[in-house]
């Protein structure tokens, strides 16, 4: 594990960090919305949109094992300015098409450069801080991450109605520019120094099996939580009456509980936190989609998706210290790779297997049962850790490897 070699944490890299982060956010989900709507008014159905879902998030699953080990190999400032610097390319030939077959293509080209840029910015944090510190500095970032989020589809309506698709789009490629100037800013770096090969041939996750079990945990909950995205839409328009504002205000009510857990959960003191600890908090967020599953009306749904949003605030928070504090410092990169393409698989799971489910069930049955397919996971997972010693990467002979370095 490898915090900053400094006496001090670089905050002054940590929100250029969180900046960078929700002006991206923003820009990647600006240019989905925007992209989704564009079909949808092109005539095109859910084929179409589903292809555009899988296009934005297959490559960072097929893709980990190369872009975790770049990451811990290259140096990450030639990363974070070439790669996004591609992307504004591709964003703004987005821009000037209009062939689905092109969209869905270019979209696949955006996500791949995604798969290289997230886990150098997952593995430098942990350089940037502190042990102490960490949860603070993933509180930050994640909350800067879901302003983004929560900004930019009522941003992509407004500018797709009242200019046109070319403006947002155009806009996102800006975005990418603004990861570039952030790299240039950034003090802390990681170079994948050749001292380090060994650390990078020896390490697998697989090693340590309650780290196994927690990403295994996570991934089944969030291929429920997929599927819930496609079964929501059903249960709350049709089975419980909602109007179109009344859905949107609910779907956003668990990215305002994601913005209050990363800020409550920020605050846990770092030796509090393990893989129980995260087990617990992806029970909390499971729960209360069982719960909604049973509520007559949708108001009931805004207390119950607000307190899983909280929870979802405190995976994601306790997810940076858990990886960052099990694993050596030198294969971060390959760590946090490994995290995204388990999350990012079982999303495509959970949606290709939503759409056939909603034809065939009842929506209210389909979210109470992924709500509990995740509660089940996660005491399985929760039975498997009780079992298993604590594995700390110290203890087990890998010493803590400093490779960032102020530029």
């Amino acid at each position: 594990m490898s915090f900053t070699s400094g006496d001090a944490t670089r905050w002054s890299d940590v929100y250029v960090v969180a900046g960078s982060r929700a002006v991206s956010v923003c820009g990647d989900f600006l240019a989905a919305t925007t992209l989704a709507l564009v079909l949808q008014q092109s005539g095109h159905g859910g084929l179409a949109v589903s292809g555009l879902l899988l296009a934005a998030s297959v490559p960072l699953a097929l893709l980990a094992p190369i872009t975790g080990r770049l990451a811990d190999r290259a140096d990450s400032r030639t990363i974070l300015t070439v790669v996004p610097l591609a992307q504004a390319v591709v964003c703004l030939a987005l821009a000037f098409v209009s062939s689905p077959v092109a969209i869905i293509g270019l979209v696949t080209l955006l996500a791949c450069g995604l798969a290289f840029t997230q886990p150098v910015l997952s593995a430098l944090l942990p350089e940037m801080v502190q042990r102490r510190d960490l949860a603070k500095a993933s509180g930050l970032s994640q909350t800067a991450g879901n302003i983004g989020m929560l900004v930019a589809p009522a941003l992509a309506g407004f500018l797709v109605g009242s200019t046109g698709a070319r403006l947002p789009l155009l806009l996102d490629a800006a975005s990418y520019l603004a990861l570039v100037v952030a790299a240039l800013f950034l003090r802390t770096r990681r170079k994948g120094l050749k001292a380090h090969q060994a650390d990078l041939a020896k390490w697998r996750l697989r090693d340590d099996r309650t780290l196994t079990v927690m990403i295994g945990v996570l991934a089944a909950t969030i291929a429920g939580v997929s599927a819930i995205n496609v079964f929501e839409v059903f249960f709350i328009r049709d089975t419980l009456g909602a109007s179109t504002t009344v859905f949107g205000l609910v779907a956003a009510s668990w990215t305002a509980g994601m913005l209050l857990g990363n800020v409550i959960f920020s605050r846990v003191p770092p030796h509090r936190i393990s893989v129980p600890a995260v087990l617990m908090v992806v029970a909390g967020s499971c729960l209360p989609m069982v719960v909604g599953a049973t509520v007559p009306g949708p108001g009931w749904l805004f207390p119950l998706w607000i307190a899983g949003g909280i929870c979802n605030g405190g995976i994601n928070v306790f997810v940076m210290v858990i990886i960052a504090g099990r694993t050596p410092g030198s294969v971060h990169g390959r760590a946090f790779a490994a995290l995204g393409a388990a999350v990012q698989g079982a999303g495509v799971i959970g949606l290709l297997a939503a759409g056939p489910l909603v034809d065939q069930f009842d929506a209210r049955l389909l979210v109470a049962a992924a709500g509990a397919f995740g509660l089940v996971m996660t005491l399985a997972g929760a039975l498997v850790v009780r079992r298993e010693p604590p594995s700390d990467p110290v203890a087990s002979g890998s010493v803590p490897v400093r490779d960032s370095v102020a530029a």
